[in-house]
Order: C-alpha cells, then sequence, then structure tokens
C-alpha cells in the first residue's frame, strides 16, 4: 500500500535523497533555515559616530575611535575618517570593514575620473559618485551591513566648505553647518546645537568637536570617548582652499585635556546661554 502525498510537498523535495533533514531544507528551500533569517551583521564590526563643522574658511571632520562587535569592543583605536582626495574628507560609520573599502574604492574612483579628464571632479561630482557606490550595497544594507559614510570639502568653484549626509539607498543630502551619524550622533548633534557658532576658528571647531564626541560616548555605548590612559584621542582632518591635513594627534590631545579638565567641575560640558 502507498504512502498518501504529504499536502505541501514539492516534486522536488520528493526527489531529494539524504538523511540530514537540515541538508534537505537547505537545498530545497534554505531560507527556512534559522541562520538564514536572521542577520549575521553583528558578527561583523561595526564603526560609530562622526561629526563634520564649517567654518568661514574650512572644514572640520572628527570621529571617535571605537569599533563594537555587538557588546563587545573591536578595536579601541580604529581610524573613521580619511582625506579622499586634495580638498574632501569622508567619514564612516556603519559596517566596519565594508565602510573601509568603500573610502578605499571611492578614493580610486575620483584618481580614476582625474586620470581620464585631466580635472578633478567638483565637491557636487564627488558628492554624486559616493551616492552611486552606496546604492551598489543597497542589497547588503538589508542584510544589515549598513555603510553610511559623511563626506565633507571645500568646494573650490564657491569657495566654501559643504557637508553631504547619505541614507543606506545611496540619498545624498546637504547639510548647513554642521553634522552628524552613526550611533552617537543625536546626542553629538544636540551637542552641536548647543556650541556651533558660524564665526569658528578652525581652533574652536575642533575643541566643539571633541566636546561633540566627549558628550556621544557619555550616552551611547557604542562611541568611545578619549582614552586618557593609552592616549587614544579622536581622528580630526580639516579641508580648506589650501587642501586637506589631518590634525596632529599632539594638538587634538591639548583640546582633550581641556575639555576633560573643564568637565571635572562641569561634568554635562559647557552651558549655553538661554538667550
Amino acid at each position: 500500500m502507498s504512502s498518501p502525498r504529504t499536502p505541501g510537498l514539492s516534486r522536488d523535495l520528493l526527489n531529494e535523497h539524504t538523511t540530514s533533514f537540515a541538508d534537505l531544507v537547505g537545498r530545497v528551500s534554505p531560507e527556512l533555515l534559522p541562520a538564514q533569517r536572521s542577520s549575521t551583521a553583528d558578527l561583523a564590526p561595526t564603526a560609530t559616530t562622526i561629526v563634520a563643522l564649517t567654518t568661514p574658511d574650512a572644514v572640520v571632520m572628527a570621529g571617535d575611535r571605537r569599533a563594537t562587535m555587538g557588546h563587545t569592543i573591536a578595536q579601541r583605536d580604529i581610524e573613521k575618517v580619511f582625506g579622499a582626495d586634495e580638498y574632501s574628507l569622508v567619514g564612516i560609520a556603519g559596517s566596519a570593514g565594508l565602510s573601509i573599502e568603500m573610502v578605499r574604492l571611492f578614493r580610486v574612483e575620483l584618481e580614476h575620473y582625474e586620470k581620464l579628464e585631466g580635472v578633478s571632479l567638483s565637491l557636487d561630482g564627488k558628492a554624486n559618485r559616493l551616492s552611486a557606490l552606496i546604492r551598489g550595497n543597497l542589497g547588503l544594507a538589508l542584510q544589515g551591513f549598513v555603510v553610511v559614510p559623511l563626506l565633507a570639502g571645500w568646494d573650490q568653484d564657491r569657495a566654501v566648505a559643504r557637508i553631504f549626509s547619505y541614507d543606506a539607498t545611496g540619498g545624498r543630502y546637504e547639510e548647513s553647518h554642521f553634522f552628524a551619524v552613526g550611533s552617537g550622533a543625536p546626542y553629538a548633534r544636540g551637542a552641536l546645537k548647543k556650541l556651533y557658532r558660524p564665526d569658528f576658528t578652525v581652533v574652536d571647531a575642533v575643541t566643539a568637536a571633541v566636546q561633540s564626541l566627549v558628550d556621544a560616548a557619555d550616552d551611547d555605548a557604542a562611541t568611545g570617548g578619549p582614552d586618557l590612559a593609552r592616549r587614544i584621542f579622536p581622528v580630526v582632518w580639516v579641508a580648506s582652499a589650501d587642501g586637506v591635513r589631518r590634525v596632529p594627534d599632539i594638538e587634538v590631545g591639548e583640546a582633550v585635556d581641556a575639555v576633560v579638565s573643564a568637565r571635572r567641575s562641569r561634568p554635562d560640558g559647557p552651558g549655553a546661554p538661554l538667550l
């Protein structure tokens, strides 16, 4: 007597011959396996908070140094801010490995264009190219491996500093005066709302960036504050009409020491006037 056909089983399933049910499901309907239904993004290190703010003659970008993997600190001194070319900067938040690869590809993309055309891309052109690279990562973003960079630079055509933010689909948005991305971004932006002034000098902007990252680290576990014992400080870059440069650690350390010293008497940071 033949056994009745089991409802819902396809012909392909009945033709599979294996003693392992897991292998059987993996061949016929792999999406039903638990490993395939959950994201593995928490197994990869994640970079966190990046801030950028403009001054009349430059833009400053800074990033904390912590990378996390779930609830574990994966790296204490990761670098998340880079010079993209002679006049622009890019900072990364999201999946650290993919983000760094995207930055490398973006830098080669800018070099390739300049070699072929004999001129550099405009800042708007750079922003568009980065948008296309992010859009190409959409499949991985849907699996949890999100890359969210921040682009800033000196626009030679307009003679002004500009900042561009992105979403995971490659959407591009120009920001005014300051912005932050990453898990600690809400706290960093909140700090910059109170601290920012349009007449900042570069030194002022570096101090404000450090203040905002310290505030972010105070409320966001994934953002690393300055490590005074190891002397690990935020990475800070500046872009201006003279090009891009990384602020030396000794200068960042002086700003950090001043901020930390002031917070011994006021742990929540400097106050802002009511009016």
